[in-house]
């Protein structure tokens, strides 16, 4: 799977567009963690998106408990 064949799944399936490459990067996630996309397209995906912009959130633990 490529960023166009995820981006057109994402349409498809949420019916709208995604707002910006974070919301694409999280729904490669969710198809990987349910099994519809190896981790090697995983891994790609991710590449690619970030390379365009797209951050994974920032958790802290600590930041949770302030």
């Amino acid at each position: 799977m490529n960023i166009n064949e995820l981006h057109n799944n994402f349409i498809t399936i949420k019916q709208y567009e995604p707002e910006n490459g974070n919301e694409l990067l999280d729904f490669a996630q969710q198809k990987y963690l349910k099994g519809e996309i190896s981790i090697m397209e995983y891994k790609q995906l991710v590449r690619e998106l970030e390379l365009s912009g797209a951050q994974k959130p920032y958790f802290s633990i600590l930041e949770e408990k302030a």
